[in-house]
């Protein structure tokens, strides 16, 4: 079903949640080697060396593990990043890029660059709340980047904040995986994947999304949530897999930034909007009417 929305298709909200029942029905108690072997798999049947690869890079764990699993596994590859200047986004992604010596390219944005991005990309996702907008700066940054780099394929890490338990609402739950499925038929379609192929559609890219394979997602879903969170850290069984694995430490156990956040959009967004005389959301929601 990833498939189809890996190639811009996108499924119906009821086929994207028949789906899940059925990995659900799926699942059983899995392990560690279980996971990291599947994740292996599926990034390895995505590479198509035919044609230039790009890699949305952050310099948190879920692309910086995407890089190195790439890496290991002898694709050609661009490691692609966007921010704010002294964003930690780009200060991670640059340690990612020495670390395993990758290809990589960057661009640094200013505020007056945000403001024509961020009324571009209100006309292209469908919701117009902050959110969307600061994330889908950051991921139409990236991708013009790339298509500038010749490249049309990307890989990205959507998915392992709901299979690995990244979100604060997974710390909250009583029962974590159970926050997780729920994520994974809810909020991931509605918000996510009608964003992403929006721009995608709109960009002529498709985006590679491991995390959310079959297999990731029914050996992941088989780790206990206890093994998932551990003390202050979210998604501990993927962070131990990437130290395993070769990441450096201090990318493997990076705590998790939002790409808004990271990258510095957000605060971008917030010092435009105040210099509009609007709150965040406020200004998100009228940047189509703004001159």
């Amino acid at each position: 079903m990833i498939e189809l929305f890996e190639q811009g298709n996108l499924p119906s909200h009821d086929a994207w949640k028949k789906h899940i029942a059925i990995l659900r029905s799926r699942t059983t108690e899995s392990t560690r080697d279980h996971v990291r072997t599947s994740l292996i798999s599926a990034v390895e049947k995505r590479i198509d060396n035919s044609q230039p690869i790009g890699l949305l890079l952050s310099g948190g764990v879920d692309s910086s593990l995407l890089a190195l699993l790439l890496k290991n596994a002898g694709a050609s590859f661009v490691a692609i990043s966007v921010g704010i200047k002294g964003s930690k986004d780009l200060e991670y992604a640059e340690k990612v890029a020495k670390a395993l010596k990758l290809d990589w390219v960057s661009k640094v944005y200013s505020e007056e660059d945000m403001v024509m991005l961020a009324k571009e990309v209100a006309t292209l996702v469908p919701s117009k709340d902050v959110v969307s907008v600061g994330v889908g700066c950051v991921e139409v940054a990236a991708l013009r980047l790339g298509k500038e780099q010749g490249i049309s394929i990307f890989f990205g890490g959507l998915g392992s904040e709901e299979v690995f338990a990244g979100y604060q609402e997974h710390a909250l739950a009583e029962d974590v995986n159970e926050a997780c499925w729920k994520g994974l038929s809810g909020r991931l379609y509605e918000r996510d994947f009608t964003r992403d192929a929006a721009l995608g559609k709109a960009l002529n890219v498709q985006v590679r999304c491991p995390f959310l394979d079959d297999d990731v997602i029914v050996t992941a879903m088989g780790i206990p949530g206890e093994r998932k969170i551990v003390g202050e850290h979210k998604k501990a069984i993927l962070r131990e897999i990437a130290e395993e694995l070769g990441l450096p430490r201090e990318i493997a156990w990076r705590k998790k930034m939002a790409a808004q956040y990271g990258s510095g959009f957000d605060k971008a967004l917030e010092r435009l909007a105040k210099k509009s005389g609007m709150k965040k959301s406020e200004y998100a929601k009228n940047l189509e009417k703004l001159s």
